[in-house]
């Protein structure tokens, strides 16, 4: 069974991995930022953290916790349900305009983060960190770059060779 400290430190850890990579969201202009992903990222911690308690929480005693656990794994469907949640979110993220959609990488870090705060959850707090501190520089460095731009003048340079 979790204290009530470590329910607390994993939600920290989650907000502050949220507010990372809102941060880094933001910086860009994008439009889900550091409210959105502190929100989704403490919601994802919030439901793993009820699902692992679940099984004490319904036990009538100590020595029906295995038989709980043992027989029913239902209470980990709520971080199932996390997953499937953000991807409706992230559906109403995305717009369409035109030919052009928009949005779609802003709707991924939005579900990038709800997982951040699901491992932060389950207490794999370092795994958590370093994948949200690596999402972030990886996304600042990319946007840097546009590949698309680059992708079409070596296409146009190869044809001028031709």
């Amino acid at each position: 069974m979790l204290t009530l400290e470590e329910m607390l430190v994993r939600l920290a850890v989650a907000v502050a991995l949220g507010a990372i990579v809102g941060f880094g969201r933001e910086m860009a202009g994008k439009e889900a930022g550091v409210r959105t992903d502190i929100i989704v990222a403490a919601g994802a911690a919030l439901f793993t953290v009820a699902a692992l308690m679940l099984p004490y929480l319904i036990a009538s005693s100590p020595e029906h916790l295995n038989d709980i656990m043992a027989r029913n794994s239902g209470f980990l469907s709520l971080i199932g349900n996390v997953v499937v949640g953000i991807g409706f979110l992230g559906a109403g993220i995305i717009v369409k305009q035109g030919v052009h959609v928009r949005s779609v990488t802003t709707a991924a870090t939005v579900w990038f983060v709800a997982a951040l705060g699901v491992l932060s959850g389950l207490g794999l707090l370092l795994f958590a960190g370093i994948a949200g501190v690596a999402l972030t520089i990886l996304l600042a460095i990319l946007g840097k770059i546009d590949l698309k731009r680059a992708l079409a003048e070596e296409g146009h340079g190869a044809h001028r060779d031709l």
